[in-house]
């Protein structure tokens, strides 16, 4: 089988993720602040907890690790921040690129706290424009929040120039790495970034079910959940501390260490390499992809401003149909549909359709890319050949 849908999860993690959580589980997997203070309880576990704290904090550029919250993934990161931070009336600007881990939250505070929502759609080149952005800002916009890189188009959003103008203007900037990280370098103080959520399973290698959202140390957000935090336990009051506050119930520790396993990974091989042949492997996709009757690609060309994501359409057959016959034919797994991106699609005029989109990670290599054109290009003539006999 031949697996690019990596936009949605990575697969397969390195070996050293499988190996430290298998390790883990079976020897030290104690909950921290509730399993006693023995050798083999709390210190080991606290330990590597705090371990991958510090490698969040060093990926993003910050030394306030304590900023660091452990998540479900990134839809928890972006409910604990825009559920936290927008108040009654609060108008912020998004993006047409955002997935509905952002829209459908969004949507659900327009409704109960009266929020304004404005959407910037992209230019011709398919980018969002910094300066459209601040045309869109009125005296009662709060946040700004986009993505940095789109799960559909590839397309990546200047995050630095955007950051500048959130500062210039006194407004809270979230952005949403889960599409990113660990492929491309995020530093949350030269960017101006105030919020960032994280995602662990997909190119930071991690196992399901773990994320992260970075919170500036300047920002007070409400907080989603309530609840035990192993600390502080005589009061009935949420703790104010961090992480503590935004941490209530039992953390995802096989979650944590997997995810501390990716970063080790990443940090191995080097985030240039990882890019660099993760966007090898797009410009080989989108040449021969140019050489094939009835392909249409969508999103930009390669070059720096480029995650490594490819969506295409054959004319004359949907995109179920296209991935069906991809996977169930030849055993290749891409994602057909709306990729939880409706406001793309709608842009793109694809929203009846959808796309298949191709999406890479370090392991997928150039004779996988050659598999999936030859096999384009079998189906793309099948099609032609079907079509003058009708």
């Amino acid at each position: 089988m031949i697996y690019v849908n990596n936009s949605a999860t990575t697969w397969p993690k390195p070996e050293n993720v499988y190996q430290q959580v298998n390790e883990f589980f079976r020897n030290s997997a104690l909950n921290p602040g509730r399993s006693g203070t023995s050798s083999l309880g709390i210190s080991p576990v606290e330990r590597k907890i705090f371990k991958v704290r510090k490698q969040l904090a060093d990926l993003i550029g910050t030394k306030n690790y304590a900023q660091i919250i452990f998540t479900s993934g990134a839809t928890h990161s972006l409910n604990i921040a825009l559920k936290g931070i927008l108040k009654q009336g609060d108008h912020v600007i998004t993006t047409c690129l955002e997935h509905n881990s952002v829209l459908r939250p969004l949507k659900k505070l327009e409704k109960d706290r009266d929020i304004k929502i404005t959407v910037i759609s992209f230019d011709q080149q398919g980018y969002i424009s910094p300066t459209t952005i601040e045309k869109a800002i009125t005296e009662r916009t709060r946040l700004i929040v986009t993505t940095h890189a789109s799960n559909v188009i590839g397309t990546l959003v200047d995050l630095k120039k955007i950051g500048q103008l959130a500062r210039q203007h006194s407004l809270i900037y979230l952005v949403d790495a889960a599409q990113s990280a660990g492929v491309f370098e995020l530093d949350v103080k030269e960017m101006g970034i105030d919020l960032l959520a994280l995602a662990g399973h997909k190119s930071l290698y991690g196992p399901a079910g773990i994320g992260a959202l970075y919170v500036n140390p300047e920002l007070e957000l409400d907080t989603l959940i309530e609840g035990g935090t192993g600390t502080n336990s005589l009061s009935v009051e949420q703790p104010l501390a961090m992480p503590d506050k935004y941490e209530s119930g039992t953390l995802n520790n096989l979650g944590i260490v997997g995810l501390g396993a990716g970063l080790e990974f990443i940090n191995q091989i080097g985030m240039e390499k990882i890019r660099e042949h993760e966007l090898d492997l797009v410009k080989q996709l989108l040449e021969g992809l140019q050489k094939i009757n009835g392909i249409k690609v969508y999103g930009p060309a390669v070059d720096k401003l480029r995650a490594p994501v490819v969506s295409l359409e054959l004319t004359g057959m949907s995109a179920a149909e296209l991935g069906h016959l991809l996977e169930n034919k030849f055993e290749i797994r891409v994602r057909s549909g709306l990729h939880c991106a409706p406001l793309l699609h709608r842009a793109l005029g694809t929203e009846e359709r959808g796309l298949v989109r191709i999406s890479f990670s370090y392991f997928n290599t150039k004779k996988e890319v050659e598999f999936i054109l030859q096999s384009l290009a079998e189906l793309a003539f099948r099609l032609e050949r079907r079509q003058e006999n009708e």
